[in-house]
C-alpha cells in the first residue's frame, strides 16, 4: 500500500476515501516495527500520538472540513529537532533522559498542517558526522545496502523515507547533512536558504550554518514539505519573512527551460569515482537534450572551503555545546554549592566534578570538534584562524555571486564517492571530512542546494547530483529537479 505512495498520491487518495489517514499511519508504523531493528533509523517512535493525530484528520474529513496540503501525511523528525513531550537525545548519551518541553518552529508549522508525526530519527551525535555512524545509540544502515552507510548526519531521516518508514521527513544541513544522506539513500533532499526555515527548537551545532530541510521520495513532495515549514518565526531572529509563490510546487516550465546551468570546473576533478563521474555526466547530457543551456564556470575559492569550514564549525560548536554542563540538560543533578575534601587534602568543587562527569559522555567526534574549536578561539589564535576563515568565507560567497551573474543555477556531484562500507572511514576523520567537499561551500554562502537521485541501472548504488541556486530561489532548482525526473521517468 505504501511502497509507491507520494504526498500527492496520499492527498488525492485520502480525499477520494480510498483509504483513511489512520490506515496509512498504521501501515507505516507496521513497517517501522518490521524494518527498524535492522536499520536503526528511529530512536523514538510515537505510535500513540501518531494514531491520535491520524484519527483527528479522519474526523475532520468526515465533517467536511477543508484539509491543509499535508493533513495526515506521516512524517519523521530528526532527533535534534524538538517535539513537545518526546525524548530528544540529539543521538547523545548526555541527553539520554531529556524530554522536550516545547515544539520546534518547523514542528509547529507541521502541526498546523495536521501532519502525522511518527517519531524521532537517528543521526550523528549533535549532527556531527557524514556517515550516520557517530550516534551514541548505534549506526543507521543504508536501506539500499545494509553493509553501507546511509550518509550523515541526518541518516535516520533519509533512511526512513528510502525504506518506506515515513512519507517525508525533516533533517538539518550544516555542511552536507541533508544532501549527502539523500544521495546515498536514493531520495530527494533539500538544503534550504539560510534563514528560510526557523531554527527555533533545533539543537544548535553551528548557528551561522545550520538549516532545516526536507527529505522526500520526489521533488514535488520536497517542495510541499518546504513550503509548509518556510517563513518567519518570532522566536528565531535569523528567520526570513520571504514568501514563496505557487511556482515552488508548480514550476513555470517556460521559465525553467530558459535557465542556464553552470558546471564549475573545480567540482569535476580527479578523485571522483568513475561511476559517479559517469552518472553525473549523463545527467548533464539529459539537461542538454531537454534544451537547458549548459555553461562552464569557475568558483576559484572552492579549494579553501574545506579548511574554512573546519575552522568556523568547531569554533561555533565549542561555544554552543558549552550549554551541556550537566545542570540544565544533564543526566545527573547534584548540589553544585557543595565542596569536598580530596585525597590530597585539597578542597575541590562538586560542580567541577559534575562537569567532568557529564561532559565525559560526549562521543569522540564532538570531543574532537570541541577541542579544535576551543583552540581556534583561544587567545593568540583567534585572528590567525577564526577571523581569517571568516574573511575567506566572504570570498567564497563572492565567487557564487559572480557565478550567478552568468548562470541561473549550478550543477555538481553531491559526493565524489558512492556510499562506502560501514566502518570503512570511521577511524579516519580526514577521509570522512572529505565527503563534504562538494557541499560545504553552499552552506558557507548560505545558499540552497538540492540533491536529486540520478537514474542508475538496477542493482547499482544510488548517486545524487546537486543543484544550487541564488538565495531564496529554491523554485528554480526544484523546477530543474522535476524536469530531470520527468525526462528520465520512462528511460
Amino acid at each position: 500500500m505504501i511502497k509507491d505512495l507520494t504526498i500527492t498520491k496520499f492527498r488525492d487518495g485520502l480525499r477520494r476515501k480510498e483509504f483513511s489517514a489512520l490506515e496509512i499511519t498504521r501501515a507505516y508504523l507496521q513497517e517501522i516495527e518490521r524494518r527498524n531493528p535492522e536499520l536503526n533509523a528511529y530512536l523514538t517512535v510515537d505510535s500513540e500520538g501518531a494514531l491520535r493525530q491520524a484519527e483527528e484528520v479522519d474526523a475532520a474529513l468526515a465533517r467536511g472540513e477543508e484539509l491543509p496540503p499535508l493533513a495526515g501525511v506521516p512524517v519523521a523528525i530528526k532527533d535534534i529537532i524538538l517535539i513537545k513531550g518526546l525524548r530528544a537525545t540529539g543521538a547523545s548519551k548526555i541527553l539520554e533522559h531529556y524530554t522536550a518541553s516545547y515544539d520546534a518552529g518547523c514542528v509547529k508549522k507541521l502541526r498546523a498542517q495536521q501532519a502525522v508525526l511518527l517519531g524521532k530519527t537517528n543521526c550523528d551525535e549533535f549532527a556531527m558526522g557524514s556517515s550516520g555512524e557517530n550516534s551514541a545509540y548505534g549506526p543507521t544502515k543504508n536501506p539500499r545496502d545494509l553493509t553501507r552507510v546511509p550518509g550523515g548526519s541526518s541518516s535516520g531521516s533519509a533512511a526512513a523515507v528510502a525504506a518506506d518508514m515515513a512519507l517525508g521527513s525533516l533533517g538539518t544541513d550544516t555542511g552536507s547533512s541533508v544532501r549527502l544522506p539523500a544521495s546515498f539513500c536514493g531520495v530527494v533532499g533539500l538544503r534550504t536558504t539560510y534563514g528560510s526555515v526557523s531554527r527555533s527548537g533545533v539543537m544548535a551545532m553551528t548557528s551561522s550554518l545550520d538549516q532545516v530541510g526536507p527529505f522526500a521520495k520526489n521533488v514535488e513532495d520536497a517542495a510541499l514539505l518546504f513550503r509548509a515549514i518556510a517563513g518567519r518565526d518570532p522566536l528565531d531572529a535569523t528567520s526570513n519573512p520571504q514568501e514563496y509563490g505557487e511556482d515552488l510546487v508548480r514550476p513555470d516550465w517556460e521559465k525553467i527551460k530558459k535557465l542556464t546551468v553552470g558546471l564549475p570546473k573545480e567540482y569535476f576533478i580527479d578523485g571522483i569515482e568513475p561511476e559517479v563521474r559517469k552518472v553525473v555526466t549523463e545527467v548533464v547530457e539529459t539537461y542538454r537534450r531537454a534544451g537547458i543551456k549548459i555553461k562552464d564556470i569557475s568558483l576559484p575559492h572552492t579549494k579553501d572551503a574545506l579548511a574554512t569550514y573546519y575552522i568556523i564549525v568547531p569554533a561555533e560548536i565549542s561555544a554552543n555545546l558549552a550549554r551541556y554542563d550537566g545542570i540544565r540538560y544533564g543526566r545527573t543533578q547534584i548540589n553544585a554549592d557543595k565542596t569536598q575534601i580530596g585525597a590530597d587534602g585539597q578542597r575541590k568543587s562538586a560542580l567541577l566534578d559534575l562537569y567532568f562527569q557529564d561532559r565525559a559522555n560526549f562521543g569522540a567526534e564532538p570531543k574532537r570538534r570541541i577541542m579544535l574549536g576551543t583552540f581556534v578561539l583561544s587567545s593568540g589564535y583567534y585572528d590567525a584562524y577564526y577571523a581569517k576563515a571568516q574573511r575567506v568565507r566572504t570570498l567564497i560567497r563572492r565567487d557564487f555571486e559572480e557565478a550567478f551573474k552568468q548562470v541561473d543555477a549550478i550543477l555538481t556531484p553531491v559526493s565524489p564517492h558512492l556510499p562506502f562500507k560501514l566502518g570503512e572511514k570511521v577511524n579516519d576523520p580526514l577521509a570522512m571530512y572529505l565527503e563534504d567537499i562538494f557541499m560545504i561551500a553552499v552552506n558557507l554562502a548560505g545558499l540552497p542546494g538540492l540533491s536529486v537521485p540520478a537514474r542508475v541501472p538496477p542493482g547499482h548504488l544510488p548517486v545524487g547530483f546537486q543543484l544550487i541556486s541564488p538565495h531564496f530561489r529554491e523554485a528554480d532548482i526544484l523546477g530543474l529537479g522535476r524536469l530531470h525526473e520527468m525526462t528520465t521517468a520512462n528511460q
